[in-house]
C-alpha cells in the first residue's frame, strides 16, 4: 500500500496542458486509488516496454483493477530504437482495437521513450 501522506505532487503549469507529477515509494500499488478519479470511465491504456511490464505491469494493472479501473497494456521492445512511426503505428492500432477513446487516458509506465511514444500516440 502506498502512505499517501509520503506522496509528493509536482505541478507543471503549462496553461490548458498543465499536469501533476506524483512522485513516491510503492507508489504503482496504490495508483489506482490516485489514476481512478482522473477518469472519465473507468478504462485506462498502458503503453509500457517489455523490461518494465516485466517488472513492474502486473502491480499497476491490479492496482487499476482494485479501483474497479480496467486497464489494457501496449508493450513494446525497450530502447531508443521503439521511437518509431512503425511502433506509433503498432500502439495506436492497438488502443483502437482495445476502445480507447480520444478523451480517455493513457498511462505511460517506463521513461523517455515510452513517454514520448504515449504522447504521441494521445
Amino acid at each position: 500500500m502506498t502512505d499517501q501522506e509520503n506522496l509528493q505532487t509536482v505541478a507543471v503549469a503549462l496553461g490548458n496542458r498543465s499536469y501533476d507529477i506524483v512522485i513516491g515509494e510503492g507508489l504503482l500499488s496504490g495508483a489506482g486509488r490516485i489514476i481512478g478519479p482522473l477518469l472519465r470511465r473507468p478504462m485506462t491504456a498502458i503503453v509500457t516496454d517489455r523490461n518494465v511490464a516485466e517488472a513492474h505491469l502486473r502491480t499497476l494493472q491490479d492496482s487499476l483493477a482494485a479501483a474497479g479501473v480496467a486497464s489494457h497494456a501496449v508493450v513494446v521492445p525497450p530502447g531508443e530504437g521503439t521511437k518509431t512511426f512503425t511502433q506509433l503505428a503498432y500502439v495506436c492500432d492497438e488502443l483502437l482495437a482495445a476502445g480507447i477513446e480520444r478523451r480517455d487516458r493513457i498511462v505511460a509506465l517506463g521513461g523517455g521513450v515510452i513517454g514520448d511514444l504515449a504522447g504521441f500516440a494521445a
